[in-house]
């Protein structure tokens, strides 16, 4: 049974998730407050978490950023703000998807379903990519940069594991989202310009001025290698 630890602390939001989640068969535990979900990943991990930003003890954001230092389950934010700069601090920081507040049950059940499927090491295999800046070993999921381990999340594994299919090769923002989020998605670009940027800051010798992850404006990526 898939274990679903919601972090929230509105009443009545928790009720309503618990009650749909359960009666999708999901096994869900609540968390009103940012220090409670991380005892509760301390002492159980959880196949998906759905986090909201706006916790009453400390933010969404800090409490994304521990469990990241831990884990990679997947989390889906849950939050009332709608501003760009946050879903891209929220993105940044781990975050595997995010849906703004109200929300439509049938997307959010959605959005879980596609969250468990993936789970924590979900990225498609490819062979060993070998630059002259970094190495990436799909099936080991370890990525160098001369003697130095880079850490990189399920997502921009996903990412990567499609561009290095074809090393080169056009993939689109279409592509690149269904491989990454699942078919629901297909038009969340600005998603792809967060990812894009995190993978250049870790692997890029100058991510300002990219040699491997090049973009193709409108259109997507290609890895060179």
């Amino acid at each position: 049974m898939t274990f679903v630890l919601v972090v929230d602390d509105e009443p009545q939001i928790v009720r309503t998730l618990t009650i749909n989640l359960r009666a999708r068969d999901y096994e869900v535990e609540s968390a009103g407050d940012g220090r409670s979900a991380l005892q509760v990943m301390q002492e159980r991990t959880p196949d998906v978490v759905v986090l909201d930003l706006g916790l009453p003890d400390m933010d969404g954001v800090q409490v994304l950023q521990q469990i990241r230092a831990s884990s990679q389950v997947p989390v889906v934010v849950l939050s009332a703000r709608q501003e760009s700069d946050d879903k891209v601090e929220a993105l940044d920081a781990g975050a595997d998807d995010y849906v703004t507040k109200p929300f439509g049950m049938d997307e959010f059940l959605a959005r879980i379903r596609a969250a468990a499927r993936r789970g924590p090491s979900d990225a498609p295999e490819a062979p060993v990519v070998t630059t002259a800046d970094f190495t990436l070993d799909f099936g080991d999921h370890r990525a160098t940069r001369g003697q130095d381990e880079v850490r990189l999340t399920p997502t921009e594994w996903r990412l990567l594991a499609a561009l290095a299919q074809s090393p080169g090769r056009l993939v689109t923002h279409a592509e690149l989202l269904r491989a990454a989020w699942g078919p629901a998605y297909g038009r969340e670009s600005n998603y792809l310009r967060v990812y894009a940027n995190q993978l250049r800051r870790k692997l890029e010798p100058d991510p300002s001025h990219p040699r491997y992850l090049v973009t193709e404006p409108g259109i997507g990526y290609r890895l060179k290698v």
